[in-house]
């Protein structure tokens, strides 16, 4: 495990001192501290990096059935500490415990898993033989052709602080399968989470240099872990507007990129929905983290004949929720991750009331419980498709209400946007709700479901980012595609 007291940064299979000291990881519940992260200096963070250049050649030559077995132990180790994990994870990220427990810790295992898997995947790919005629490139002939994927070398990881377990297992998992090693630059809201995953890592078997991680509180670690000249590639989920810095550094050094950025997911809503469903998938924006999460079905879209009856089931929905403690089981509803997000989010509410909105319930600040970092949940109506509350991402327990008068309205509606990550279609006409969703200009789509399948590919469309990942689309994100060619 990892060394008590104030922690350490992991580079080179070692646990390493900061140059720039420590800063203090805050409960979002309590604001109470939970721990100490380390400042990584610029240098630092170039030493994980090469590090990580250095263990590539033999990690990457490594038979596929070690890598396996090395991602399946580590799965078994954090199994084995689950209940410490989980309790690590809820104080730094305010998440409920059912969440830090099921959604955090135990999609980080079976992401481990998956990919232990994933690492005895095929990698080759035989092309059918072309016959080329005699000419300056030489002799006819028949030609055969073999497509291999390869490891990119080093991945910086950048990781999001909504999950600090699922979102750094689902980058690192896949890039060790492949044969890449990688250099982790988690949030720094609740880094605490991934330097137990390294720990665990570490014990599983994983040689030095492979796994690195490396924290900041401001933006020096990052951008080090970015323009470093020993990283290959960058894996970045968080804002667009970080994420277009990010990819421009990637632009200038030739580095592949994959990005999972911003959302502001339309749940469209036509007058044949089973309103009783799409209040249960929408109100996962109130309850699920509360709201922060880039798939949330924050703007609905629904047909003016159904728009009052929505409106009072969701209102009535979120008041239901119990907002308190994420240590209290009976929680659905936690903090947000910080104070000035909190401020960032009741900023969006006021602004959705001057652009002319109604806020149906919440708006306020609850009065319990006293510490703690919270926003009640939060239904804006009477939202024109202009206002910056329906066009901006909030990501906060907040959700607008757009209505509409016929299907091509709502379809346009629906694209109407920067983004384009993850829509949803509630119809009881599954047919029309399929054909609706080949129309959407986005990354995925839910019919009648907020519900993922974690094999599908995972990414957006336009601002919500670039390449995709989950199940095997994964490897393929990291791994590049060598051709040989040889006569037949």
């Amino acid at each position: 495990m990892s060394p008590a007291g104030p922690q350490k940064l992991f580079i080179g299979g070692e646990w390493t001192e900061p140059a720039d000291g420590h800063y203090e990881v805050v409960d979002p519940a309590t604001e109470e501290v939970v721990g100490l992260a380390p400042e990584a200096s610029r240098a630092q963070v170039y030493e994980a990096a090469a590090a990580a250049k250095a263990a590539f050649p033999a990690w990457s030559r490594t038979r596929p059935e070690e890598r396996a077995a090395i991602l399946d132990r580590t799965a078994d180790i954090v199994r084995r500490d689950f209940a410490a994990h989980a309790d690590i994870a809820r104080r730094e990220s305010g998440a409920t415990a059912s969440t830090a427990r099921g959604m955090q810790v135990g999609v980080g295992i079976a992401r481990f898993r998956r990919y232990a898997k994933g690492a005895l995947e095929p990698v080759e790919e035989a092309i059918p033989p072309q016959v080329n005629e005699a000419g300056p490139m030489g002799r006819a002939g028949i030609f055969g052709a073999l497509a291999v994927r390869q490891p990119v070398g080093v991945v910086t990881c950048i990781t999001s602080y909504n999950n600090p377990w699922a979102n750094p297992a689902g980058k690192i998992a896949p890039a060790l399968a492949m044969g890449n090693t990688v250099v982790v630059k988690p949030a720094p809201q609740d880094p605490l989470s991934v330097y137990r995953m390294a720990a665990a890592l570490a014990e599983a078997g994983v040689p030095p240099g492979v796994v690195n991680v490396v924290t900041g509180s401001g933006a020096e670690a990052g951008e080090a872990a970015v323009n470093s000249p020993d990283v290959d590639m960058v894996s970045f989920t968080g804002s667009t507007a970080v994420g277009q810095r990010i990819a421009e550094v990637c632009g200038r050094g030739t580095k592949r990129q994959l990005m999972e950025l911003g959302g502001k997911g339309a749940a469209l809503v036509l007058e044949d929905a089973d309103l009783g469903s799409a209040v249960a998938g929408i109100g996962t924006t109130f309850s699920f983290y509360s709201g922060q999460i880039c798939t949330a079905p924050t703007r609905v879209l629904v047909h003016r004949s159904r728009q009052d009856e929505l409106i009072a089931g969701l209102a009535a929905y979120a008041d239901a929720l119990t907002v308190g403690d994420p240590a209290d089981r009976a929680t659905v509803v936690g903090p947000v991750i910080s104070a000035a997000h909190r401020d960032r989010v009741e900023s969006y509410v006021e602004l959705g009331r001057k652009e002319g909105a109604r806020v149906v319930t919440g708006g306020a600040r609850p009065a319990h419980p006293a510490r703690g970092f919270y926003v009640a949940p939060t239904l804006l109506a009477g939202c024109t498709p202009d206002m910056r509350v329906v066009r901006e991402e909030i990501f906060g327990p907040v959700v607008v209400v757009v209505p509409f008068d016929d299907e091509e309205e709502g379809v346009a509606l629906a694209n109407d946007s920067d983004y384009g990550l993850i829509d949803y279609v509630w119809s009881a006409d599954v047919a029309r709700a399929f054909r609706i969703a080949r129309r959407l200009r986005s990354g995925g789509v839910g019919v009648n479901t907020v519900g993922r399948n974690m094999e599908a590919p995972f990414g957006g469309f336009r601002k919500s980012g670039v390449g995709r990942d989950v199940g095997s689309y994964a490897l393929h994100a990291y791994s590049e595609t060598q051709a040989i060619v040889w006569p037949g």
